[in-house]
């Protein structure tokens, strides 16, 4: 009885051992980029992403793909060992785009647990005409000028009186 039960506990842990899979894990340092504000005739801007393979088996990325064709992943082509990084370069080109606030994903699907990861790009474009109205380029000289003559006083809140009516009354 004691050889039957030993037999049976060493085919089990030797079937559990060859059932435990190596796994590898995509685990991203920042899943979002905010670009910021970007004016629209110069707004082709990229960003790196720097992944780590969190698990114990190689990694290996099959593709990344964009939500739009204004942006384009580049990414690690070899496949990135435990415990080594691998990069993800962004590029948006919103030349062709409307002004306005954007936000692209990436999705990336490889061979991890975790698959598929998906990442951000975002920032707001604007019109080159209205560039300096928004984001005014100021030289040293000028800060000065409007350091020395800006006053800030704190005024009273001021009540009126007056009640404001979401439905008006019924006659």
């Amino acid at each position: 009885m004691k050889k039957n039960l030993s037999l049976f506990v060493a085919v089990l842990l030797l079937a559990t051992s060859a059932f435990a899979e190596e796994t590898a894990e995509l685990t991203f340092q920042k899943k979002t980029h905010n670009f910021g504000v970007v004016a629209q005739d110069t707004c082709i801007v990229t960003c790196t992403f720097t992944f780590t393979n969190t698990g114990n088996a190689p990694l290996i990325i099959h593709q990344a793909i964009s939500s739009c064709g204004c942006t384009v992943p580049q990414y690690t082509q070899e496949p990135i060992a435990p415990g080594k990084q691998g990069t993800m370069l962004v590029t948006y080109n919103g030349k062709a785009k409307r002004p306005g606030v954007f936000k692209k994903s990436i999705t990336i699907h490889s061979n991890a647990a975790n698959t598929p990861v998906r990442i951000y790009i975002e920032g707001e474009m604007i019109a080159t005409d209205n560039i300096e109205e928004i984001v005014p380029i100021i030289t040293d000289d000028q800060v000065q000028e409007v350091a020395d003559t800006v006053e800030v006083k704190p005024q009273p809140a001021r009540k009126t009186g007056k009640r404001f009516r979401l439905f008006p009354r019924r006659k």
